[in-house]
């Protein structure tokens, strides 16, 4: 190959180009550092300082330098929603959702925080609709819980059943929430007194999950209400071999279906038996009251005192205090109200159920938590029973 010396004279041409493209370039990245990444790292310094009102300042100031950013969209209209401004991040997000222009994981990005701005403005057709249109992707997991979520505000439990039936059951099996659905059902058909239908729905939900107490429970009451004792104490019998904990919860029951029989002491008995072998206050005021009623204060007294000797309780204490009230001399009755009274004050503060999901503590018993919406998260148990031996 023959080398030419003219040849060298070009690589200094060659130079002066690749020296031009590199300022070219160099240029180009200083325009944009100083326009939009200086609003994006402002906007990004002011979240990580929980600024979210200036943090927005600046990414509308950098929206209107580039105007079709994609992420700068996502990111305006999370920070709207979470400050509550539900209109302005569905704006938002329905213009990225009419964009031809965008990627399809954009696409379904954007129809997911739509469906979410819906979800928080409380629109639940609108946030159905969007995320039904998401059920067939590759979202279609999100859009699932979203949709069982929406059917469980609505109370369409039918509904509720089919989504989370089609659930994937990688880290979660859905028997316990099936059940309770199909639990809904048979209370509102019980309430409507179409028994024959209350029934079937309880034995879908004994099916799904075959340890349901509350199944269990409602079986009970509707076959009391159709006159068959024998057959509803059978049922209510049973929560001792599944849970023994919600004993408590049946005590009333067992006893009007005793009463209803003719046999009283028996179920008295057998109400003593359970709180004997399963410590618990619910179950312990159920009978502390009956023996008050039925029985006589001393009885009571009695009864009381055993048991704050085997599990001592500031709950019990508390009984214990208002049968004494009846028991002792009259010179030394206002003494026994008045320390009655002071723990009654402490009691009010410890008998609450707690939830094992959320911490969530309320008066009363939930099957579904008022603020984590977690099914059968309420142990049947008072905040101050924990240590109690089972």
């Amino acid at each position: 190959m023959d080398f030419e010396f003219w040849w060298l004279l070009s690589w200094p041409f060659f130079f002066a180009l690749g020296w031009l493209a590199a300022r070219i370039d160099i240029r180009h990245l200083l325009r944009e550092s100083r326009s939009l990444p200086r609003s994006y790292l402002s906007g990004l310094s002011f979240l990580v300082n929980e600024q979210p009102d200036k943090a927005i300042d600046a990414f509308l100031d950098a929206l209107r330098i580039d105007p079709q950013t994609v992420e700068l969209h996502f990111a305006l209209g999370s920070l709207f929603r979470r400050r509550g401004e539900v209109d302005r991040a569905i704006r938002i997000h329905q213009n990225l959702v009419e964009r031809e222009d965008l990627s399809e994981e954009q696409s379904l990005q954007a129809l997911e925080a739509l469906g979410q701005d819906y979800l928080k403005a409380g629109l639940l057709d609108r946030a159905e609709a969007a995320y039904m249109r998401l059920r067939d992707s590759a979202r279609k997991e999100v859009a699932l819980r979203a949709l069982l979520e929406i059917y469980q505000q609505e109370k369409n439990w039918t509904r509720a059943i089919e989504i989370a039936q089609e659930m994937p059951a990688n880290d979660h099996r859905w028997e316990k929430e099936i059940a309770n659905f199909h639990c809904e059902l048979a209370t509102v058909d019980f309430a409507h007194s179409d028994h024959a239908a209350a029934l079937a729905q309880i034995d879908a939900a004994l099916r799904v999950n075959s340890r349901c107490v509350r199944a269990l429970m409602l079986q009970g009451d509707v076959l009391l209400s159709q006159g068959q004792e024998a057959e509803a104490l059978a049922a209510w019998k049973r929560v001792e071999q599944m849970d023994p904990a919600f004993l408590s919860q049946v005590a009333e029951r067992i006893m009007a279906a005793y009463q209803r029989a003719g046999e009283a002491e028996r179920g008295i008995q057998l109400l003593r038996y359970y709180l004997d072998r399963y410590p618990s206050l619910d179950l312990l005021e159920f009978v502390f009251q009956w023996d008050m009623e039925h029985g006589g204060a001393q009885q009571a007294y009695i009864l009381v005192r055993d048991e704050i000797k085997r599990n001592p309780t500031v709950l019990g204490l508390d009984k214990l205090l208002e049968a004494a009230v009846f028991t002792v001399p009259a010179d030394k009755r206002q003494d026994v109200e008045l320390i009655k009274r002071l723990i009654n004050d402490h009691t009010r503060r410890v008998a609450r159920y707690r939830c094992d999901h959320c911490g969530f503590k309320a008066r009363q018993f939930y099957w579904r938590c008022p603020a984590c919406g977690d099914w059968e998260s309420y142990p049947p148990r008072r905040t101050e029973e924990f240590d109690l031996v089972p």
